[in-house]
């Protein structure tokens, strides 16, 4: 079964168009793409998106259950071994608050329990992201989109949705066991033949 973010092909001049929204030179960095569309680009954070930064096998995880369980995501890009997931403005500055919260965050809980949901980079407002070009180049560069911008307006997820997920792929790589761990001194005798 595909699913529709399997390998996406490029950025849509629609989705082109929102990107450079986010620059302070919307109309330069179009200019800059048109001449080369290959080039990836720094963009500021906070004002059109805010991006969730995770690694990359984690945020493949957070994308499954994003389009497998939930409500699909907005763009997404892998960068450097990470997973970018373009969220709504304001979410770099509350999900980590929410993971907390939750208990979800990189500490874990106090009860002894691992942390489960690897640190999450969350760049908002101050920040910026390199975002990959507009069409693929050489497949080895290691910046893509996983799912490209599209739209003028694409559906970002906010805080929650992301927690949602965040959570949800932490407990599908967790095997939970109702038995106690196993005493390491006790005496195990094998009584399989006995009769």
């Amino acid at each position: 079964m595909s699913s529709a973010y399997d390998e996406a092909l490029g950025v849509t001049p629609d989705g082109a168009a929102w990107l450079a929204s986010a620059g302070t030179y919307p109309r330069s960095t179009l200019a800059l793409w048109e001449e080369r569309p290959q080039a990836p680009v720094v963009l500021p954070c906070g004002a059109v998106f805010d991006v969730v930064s995770a690694p990359a096998m984690f945020g493949r995880a957070m994308l499954d259950r994003l389009w497998g369980d939930g409500p699909g995501s907005g763009p997404v890009a892998a960068f450097r071994g990470r997973t970018l997931l373009f969220a709504a403005p304001g979410t770099a500055q509350r999900l980590p608050t929410l993971l907390e919260w939750e208990e979800w965050s990189a500490e874990g809980r106090r009860d002894g329990r691992a942390a489960t949901v690897p640190p999450l980079l969350c760049h908002g407002t101050g920040d910026a992201v390199t975002v990959p070009a507009l069409v693929p180049s050489d497949p080895g560069c290691g910046a893509r989109w996983v799912v490209a911008p599209d739209t003028r307006h694409p559906w970002l997820p906010g805080p929650e949705i992301l927690l949602w997920a965040a959570v949800r792929a932490a407990r599908s790589a967790v095997r939970i066991s109702i038995s106690p761990p196993p005493d390491q001194d006790a005496k195990v005798y094998d009584v399989s033949r006995r009769r």
